[in-house]
């Protein structure tokens, strides 16, 4: 019997670069598809920026086909401005796979950094050398935005945590911010 195939698509939001990546599974197994940035530093304009956030991920989903879209969550800083920047290009990344009709699961970054290093405060740099080694990138071909392995992680996390059994039961872990502050009141500061 042949196995299912699905592609999941990654995606780590930011309004300067926005990272991305593509996985296949079939089966347990994931492999690299394409990973990438998408550099928004050139249009001084935040809503030109946000066209091309919504048109390059179109463009990707269209190339690509993903049948599911992973996208970091915008965690809680101190710049406010900041926060809504982040927040808007992520709704404009989610609004172009919605336009495609792609399911969408948001994970907080400390769930994606624990799916794949077993770390939740694990650093990019760490995050980068355990994508490169479980899916096996040649180090020529790994990016020097960190923010296209962030993105690769959101797919890759995505993947753990839907295809495992084990992983599934024991995904109580928080699916966006806010059902991370109801389970984590201790850990959140107000």
């Amino acid at each position: 019997m042949p196995q299912h195939e699905r592609i999941i698509m990654g995606i780590d939001p930011g309004t300067i670069v926005m990272g991305y990546g593509l996985i296949v599974v079939r089966g347990q197994e994931a492999r690299l598809l394409a990973m990438g940035v998408i550099k928004l530093d050139k249009y001084e304009d935040h809503c030109l920026r946000l066209k091309r956030i919504y048109d390059r991920v179109l463009s990707l989903v269209d190339e690509f086909h993903p049948d599911e879209l992973a996208i970091e969550a915008p965690f809680f800083g101190k710049n406010v401005q900041s926060m809504l920047k982040l927040g808007r290009a992520q709704g404009v990344a989610m609004a172009a796979a919605l336009a495609r009709d792609l399911p969408i699961t948001e994970y907080v970054p400390m769930r994606i950094k624990q799916a794949i290093t077993g770390r939740g405060a694990a650093s990019k740099e760490q995050v980068a050398g355990m994508l490169q080694r479980y899916l096996k990138i040649p180090q020529a071909d790994m990016p020097r935005e960190l923010d296209a392995t962030d993105g690769l992680a959101a797919a890759l996390c995505h993947h753990f945590l839907t295809s495992s059994p084990l992983q599934r039961a024991s995904a109580g872990a928080a699916k966006n911010w806010a059902d991370f502050v109801k389970q984590n009141p201790e850990r959140v500061k107000r």
